[in-house]
């Protein structure tokens, strides 16, 4: 069959069709390709060929408000492996297994990477001593470069506020944890290129990204305070040998928290050998229970601001108060019998403190308890802040108002009660504790950042606020807070001694949690200090127990905050057991011989040799416990020694 000419050019004509078409796809794809792919295709090959090696930022410096360093990383050495490199790893395994005491199969196992770096776990951060061992040794593909470690160069000072670091110096608890991300700063790296066997490529160039070092922390810790709560923490933990004790000082004006901690304890820098239940715990802000009568600040900052109670009315306690057929004791035999509601606050008499939760009612009082912040978080910036727990509305019977106006059936946390008694006193308003300050530049230490308190909401007015401060005033200076009287300083508080709750949920004997929440100066509170002991063995009396802590607190922790006495402190009750306080006479200048016939009452010590008194201490006009020695320093009477 004869095919004709025309049959032959359209057969021509529809091939040059389908090769132009297919001629225009593949420019298509190609111009897709090149111009709308080709960036990205370019990076993926980039990706295939380069090699980064990872260089840590310098984690950021975490200090008190004064600027001490509380925690810095230090230089230290560790192993590398790079696996392309290594040429034989059965003999490299054994040798460095036998530097590091480490098992043999776990090193062969990490050499052996089709990585292109690797850390050998066994070999992160080690001794000195070591890292030269592994240097002589001179095996290919294992390098020992410089790394860094978390330090804390006052051991276990504020551990639970600081938290501690990881092995790859990431936070994983308080402080640490809370603000990792901008304590970190960003790695850098060094990047080259090379082949699926990561040799690098010759010719090939690298560059280097540095890293962005962290930023520096200053806390409201500071570092004074903090030793003062440690060591009085210390001590009880000797005297009274209870499960553990715990304290909180802060600033009630503005919710600084300058110092926190707990007992037991432990040294961040190793926390892996402590107890996870010690360290993973920060008491003050983690436990709860009942918070017994120092909960009473709240009822009668309630039933004062509401005008149910005036603090001159008359209450008269038979020793206990019968509710819906329950009887609510007394903690006296045989009750107070007639007093004031100042006497009421004074002598912690729950009988009182009941007729203050019913004038309030069910509704009032625990409005005002949710008020000043019971039954949810401070929003403190640590991790780990419990709720704590109230009883719900439907739950909330008259028995149940009436042993919640003393602190008996809730359960607070430490933290919650500091900041709620802080806006009792503070004026009325309610502060959020914090523990970050600023933030600084790393490199030129200069502010970036102010971390500024929330906003204050008013709970109580400022009179109410005045008549609690003063009523408080009084349980210290006359009523079951005797021991935490500070002479000069005007010291307000309350005790609280708290039966414990066993898993049974009946309540323990002979087992308390005893506290006191004290503050000064009554007139314009700087520092609020709350102090638990949590079964201490012996006495059970938060006046006993815990006050004189407090009392001890306040007292070195005014003087060093420069806070002056005050003239117009109430007096203190004179009881057997209580403290007369005189003032220092002036001395400098008198002729010691007459000062020795004198009738002065204070015993004398002297130094240096002379006939009149140059200087003295405690300076005159000072007050100080009766029977307080003197000491006199002696020279002529120009003032120059002998």
């Amino acid at each position: 069959m004869r095919i004709s000419s025309a049959m032959v050019r359209r057969r021509l004509f529809a091939a040059l069709i389908v090769v132009i078409v297919l001629f225009a796809g593949l420019l298509g794809r190609l111009a897709y390709v090149q111009l709308v792919k080709g960036d990205w295709l370019t990076e993926r090959a980039e990706q295939l060929w380069n090699r980064n090696i990872p260089f840590e930022a310098k984690r950021g410096r975490i200090l008190d408000r004064q600027g001490k360093v509380l925690a810095y990383n230090v230089s230290t050495p560790s192993v590398m492996a790079i696996p392309a490199q290594v040429k034989d790893p059965a003999e490299t395994a054994r040798l460095l297994a036998r530097v590091l005491k480490a098992p043999e199969e776990s090193i062969y196992r990490q050499i052996t990477k089709r990585s292109l770096t690797v850390w050998i776990k066994e070999g992160r951060k080690i001794s000195e001593d070591a890292a030269r061992d592994i240097q002589a040794l001179r095996l290919p593909g294992i390098a020992v470069t410089e790394d860094s470690k978390r330090h804390y160069p006052y051991g276990a000072m504020a551990a639970h506020v600081l938290g501690f670091a990881g092995i790859d110096n990431q936070g994983l608890a308080g402080l640490e944890l809370e603000y990792d991300k901008r304590l970190s700063g960003v790695r850098g790296y060094v990047s080259f290129k090379a082949n699926a066997r990561h040799e690098k490529l010759p010719g090939g160039v690298e560059s280097f990204t540095p890293p962005k070092d962290g930023m520096d922390l200053v806390t409201t810790i500071d570092y004074y305070i903090q030793s003062v709560l440690e060591r009085e923490m210390d001590q009880a933990m000797v005297q009274y040998q209870p499960e553990n004790v715990l304290a909180i000082a802060m600033d009630p004006r503005t919710g600084e928290v300058l110092g926190m901690a707990s007992r037991p304890t432990f040294n961040p820098a190793h926390y892996r050998d402590a107890d996870p239940m010690v360290y993973n715990r920060n008491l003050p802000i983690w436990k709860t229970f009942e918070p017994g009568s120092t909960f009473k600040i709240i009822t009668l900052a309630a039933a004062l601001e509401e005008k149910k109670v005036s603090l001159t009315e008359g209450f008269t306690d038979p020793g206990f108060i019968n509710v819906s057929g329950a009887r609510l004791r007394c903690w006296k035999h045989g009750g107070h019998g007639h007093q004031t509601f100042l006497e009421v606050v004074e002598n912690s008499c729950n009988p009182g403190f009941v007729n203050m939760g019913q004038r309030l009612g069910e509704e009032k009082l625990f409005s005002y308890i949710r008020k000043f912040g019971f039954g949810q978080k401070t929003g403190i910036d640590l991790n780990g802040e419990a709720k704590g727990i109230l009883f719900s509305p439907e739950r909330a019977g008259p028995v149940e108002v009436a042993t919640t106006a003393f602190g008996q059936g809730v359960s607070v946390t430490p933290i919650q009660q500091v900041a709620a008694v802080s806006a009792a006193i503070n004026g009325g308003y309610k502060v959020v504790p914090h523990l970050a300050k600023a933030w600084l530049d790393p490199e030129t230490s200069r502010v970036v950042e102010r971390e500024e308190p929330g906003k204050k909401e008013r709970v109580i007015s400022e009179e109410t606020s005045r008549k609690v401060r003063e009523a408080l005033e009084y349980v210290v200076a006359r009523g079951t807070g005797r021991k935490a009287f500070v002479d000069g300083y005007r010291v307000g508080g309350k005790t609280g001694t708290a039966q414990k709750v066993g898993p049974d949920g009946r309540y323990l004997q002979n087992n308390h949690i005893v506290s006191f929440i004290g503050f000064a100066p009554a007139d314009d509170p700087r520092l609020v200090v709350y102090v638990a002991v949590d079964n201490p063995k012996g006495i059970q009396f938060g006046g006993v127990v815990a006050a004189p802590i407090v009392g001890r607190i306040l007292d070195d922790g005014l003087r060093y905050l420069g806070v002056p006495k005050r003239k117009n402190q109430v007096s203190p009750e004179n009881t057997p057991t209580s403290v007369s306080y005189v003032e220092v006479p002036d001395l400098i200048g008198e002729n010691v011989s007459q000062i020795r016939n004198s009738l002065y009452s204070f015993p004398l010590l002297t130094t240096g040799r002379g006939t009149y008194v140059v200087d003295q201490l405690p300076q005159p006009g000072q007050r100080v416990k009766k029977g307080t020695p003197i000491r006199i320093y002696l020279g002529d009477k120009s003032g120059k020694g002998d």
